[in-house]
């Protein structure tokens, strides 16, 4: 049977049972038989007969914000018909909604309004706050801003370790959950268990709200990782992986270097968009490692110290590996200690299958890498055997189609064919700290769907032992050293106490 088909039958079917279900309850309440079955309508009618205000109806169609609401609306509904008890509300939920159709048939059941003294004996006004709480919550978290805590040193400099970060979901544009049936405010798993925090067997089809703006090189990103869960690490050309959901994938953070449509080619560490030296903004200090060699090796806890040096480790042949930007590079070097200071950088020309595209005839490194295009939404390519194992994974994965190759010839949904035209549009997104980062250059192209928002503000920094009091609130854009403006927030919290204490003894007076 035609899976379209199938699905069509499986809604129409959802409609008339639930309208079966209903219908009765409907006209106890003094509401046309008919209004049971009208999809979405029929909803707003049942608002009306719990007696609440009509957009109710909008928070029972928002993934995961409507599991909350549909338990309180089914209390609502089975408290108006005589079924006051919480027991009742759970027996619905644990029949899947078959004590709702007993209620429905069953003679005995009246229509007998809302009682507000029993809701609140049977439902404190506490735990109603809380649930609204959640319910506010879980709507400005999904849909506009959720916080981050960078947990890596892969943008080292530009964000550090500890840092705790306000995500924008509206710059990119939101995108709705595709596990809807998910706790609130938690990601892929249930704090201190390791559980799911999800039902996978329940999936909605990609959506995303419109957007700010699109995504800019050199842009800051948060995204889901797109090789997590893998049965091996890398797979295999089957197309047979194993992976999380896609919003439940580990939120990763990285600059985009490269937009969709661009070709990208680092040499010697530096990356070359379209054939030209890509500008870094001058917050972004990209950091290497460089093999030092000093005088006194009693005295390099001085040296890490004076230069706030987080990384390092000595080499084999007598040397301290360091992490540097090429700032604090050039003040290495004139330091007394130091003796010679070398900049390491891998070359090409050895094959690493841990290097995209995992291809024995690519023999990139991570300082000597590409060229390699972003593919761009609506551009069709050719497709050719020296290709391929750059789109290979894309078809397979992000572009939702059927791949398959026998030796040269290629196949898309069954059909052969040597051309095909993306969907939507790649980035490339990596870490500053080049040397010391898991990034796009061990794992490809991010699709447009796995962007999860932008990094706008730095509400708290911790170093671990004490808080960095001059990333307190601070933003993660704009140009110059960051400027902090927690006392100005201070500031406004004690006018606002301020005025709510005049305010209050005016009122006493």
């Amino acid at each position: 049977m035609d899976i379209v088909l199938l699905i069509n039958i499986i809604v129409i079917s959802s409609f008339v049972i639930g309208g079966l279900i209903f219908s009765n309850l409907f006209t106890k309440a003094g509401r046309q038989k008919w209004e049971a079955f009208v999809p979405i309508y029929n909803y707003f009618i049942a608002i009306k007969i719990i007696e609440r205000p009509w957009w109710w109806t909008i928070l029972l169609f928002i993934p995961v914000v409507g599991n909350i609401m549909l338990i309180v609306v089914t209390y609502e509904f089975l408290h108006v018909f005589g079924y006051r008890k919480k027991r009742y509300t759970l027996f619905a939920f644990l029949s899947f909604g078959l004590f709702l159709a007993y209620v429905n048939f069953d003679k005995k059941t009246k229509y007998i309004g809302r009682n507000n003294e029993q809701i609140v004996k049977n439902v404190t006004s506490w735990t109603s706050a809380v649930l609204f709480a959640i319910v506010a919550a879980t709507i400005v978290h999904t849909y506009f801003m959720r916080p981050y805590a960078i947990p890596t040193s892969s943008l080292e400099k530009s964000l550090l370790v500890g840092d705790y970060l306000f995500v924008s979901k509206f710059h990119y544009g939101a995108r709705v959950p595709i596990t809807p049936v998910a706790l609130p405010m938690v990601h892929d798993s249930i704090p201190k268990t390791g559980l799911p925090s999800y039902w996978n067997k329940i999936k909605l089809p990609y959506m995303r709200l419109p957007g700010l703006q699109k995504i800019k090189r050199n842009d800051i990103v948060v995204f889901n990782w797109p090789a997590d869960t893998l049965k091996t690490m890398w797979g295999d050309h089957s197309g047979k992986f194993t992976y999380k959901p896609l919003d439940k994938q580990t939120n990763y953070v990285k600059r985009c270097v490269a937009i969709a449509g661009d070709t990208m080619e680092i040499k010697n560490g530096t990356i070359y968009i379209n054939g030209k030296e890509s500008i870094m903004p001058d917050r972004a200090k990209p950091q290497f490692f460089y093999a030092v060699t000093v005088k006194d090796f009693n005295k390099i806890n001085d040296l890490l110290k004076t230069y706030k040096i987080k990384e390092a480790r000595r080499t084999y042949d007598g040397k301290i590996l360091l992490n540097l930007d090429d700032e604090t590079a050039k003040r290495v070097k004139n330091n007394p200690n130091v003796i010679g200071l070398e900049k390491q950088i891998s070359p090409k020309g050895k094959y690493d299958k841990s290097i995209f595209p995992h291809d024995e005839r690519y023999k990139w490194s991570i300082d000597n890498f590409g060229p390699i295009y972003m593919p761009k939404k609506g551009e069709t390519i050719t497709l050719t055997a020296d290709n391929i194992p750059f789109y290979r994974d894309v078809l397979r994965r992000y572009e939702g189609v059927s791949f398959a190759e026998n030796g040269n010839e290629f196949f898309i949904n069954g059909k052969k064919t040597d051309t095909y035209t993306f969907k939507q549009d790649y980035y490339w997104m990596m870490g500053d700290n080049r040397q010391n980062s898991l990034d796009a250059r061990y794992w490809g192209y991010v699709p447009f769907d796995h962007v999860v928002g932008k990094p706008v503000f730095i509400w708290m920094s911790w170093d671990g032992k004490s808080p960095r009091w001059e990333r307190w609130f601070t933003t993660v854009g704009g140009s110059g050293k960051p400027v902090s403006y927690l006392y100005y927030f201070i500031g406004l919290v004690i006018l606002y106490l301020g005025y709510k204490n005049f305010i209050k003894k005016k009122k006493e007076e």
